[in-house]
């Protein structure tokens, strides 16, 4: 239905049938990625993903995350992908390293392949906070990826 001056808008789709979904996930801070990845894959079997589409590749840290992601992209074999991890503050400039250098190499390869990557990798001060942050950023990361998949197959 047209919202802006009549021009036609697409719509809203969170219709996850048929998706192949890629997961890359983080083993560092494996308490928060786990619990990133189990509301992820609840979401996306709510949002009716099947099981047998979805695959999960689990690395040892954040940094790993983009290469495995962009393997994932070149192969074809995927309609989106999610990148879920924690990176928690500690006292010196590895967070700020990780977190800067981990979160442009999932744009660059979102962009560079034309790949939806929904991005879940917390980056955060505390434990607490990213304890705080996992079933809504993990279940969020699902609907993320099956919006993008389903609007870049529209748009294209």
């Amino acid at each position: 239905m047209p919202r802006y001056d009549n021009i036609p808008e697409l719509d809203i789709d969170l219709d996850g049938r048929g998706l192949r979904i890629g997961i890359v996930m983080s083993r560092f801070n494996q308490d928060v990625c786990e619990g990133l990845l189990s509301a992820c894959t609840a979401e996306l079997l709510r949002l009716d993903v099947s099981p047998e589409l979805v695959r999960i590749a689990t690395v040892p840290g954040a940094l790993e995350i983009p290469l495995t992601l962009q393997a994932m992209a070149r192969s074809g074999n995927y309609d989106a992908l999610i990148a879920l991890g924690a990176v928690i503050r500690g006292e010196t400039y590895h967070f700020e390293l990780v977190s800067n250098e981990m979160g442009s190499g999932i744009n660059r390869i979102g962009l560079d392949t034309g790949m939806p990557i929904a991005n879940g990798v917390l980056t955060t001060e505390d434990d607490d906070q990213a304890l705080a942050r996992m079933q809504e950023k993990g279940a969020d990361c699902a609907r993320t990826a099956v919006e993008m998949a389903n609007l870049l197959k529209k748009v294209r």
